[in-house]
């Protein structure tokens, strides 16, 4: 199975989460290839943008856990081509 790159977007509405969304994100750290966190003090939520590398059932997997998880949004876009 070959590797697509993928952007993953991550809003976290319940800073409560931010300490479990930490902890899968650990969990994947193989396939992140870049992270940007930005704190939106005036909104009271925190955005997390990832670039990850992986297989398709890699990244479902990741953005599965990180869906799961009360009080975070989450879309992923994957390549089309595998790279």
């Amino acid at each position: 199975m070959g590797k697509r790159i993928s952007i993953i977007g991550i809003v976290i509405e319940d800073l409560s989460s931010s300490k479990h969304v930490n902890n899968v994100l650990h969990d994947y750290a193989e396939l992140v290839v870049g992270r940007i966190g930005i704190p939106y003090r005036e909104k009271d939520v925190s955005v997390i943008a990832l670039i990850v590398d992986g297989n398709s059932d890699e990244i479902s997997a990741l953005t599965g856990k990180l869906g799961r998880i009360s009080g975070t949004s989450v879309k992923s876009m994957m390549t089309k081509e595998r790279v």
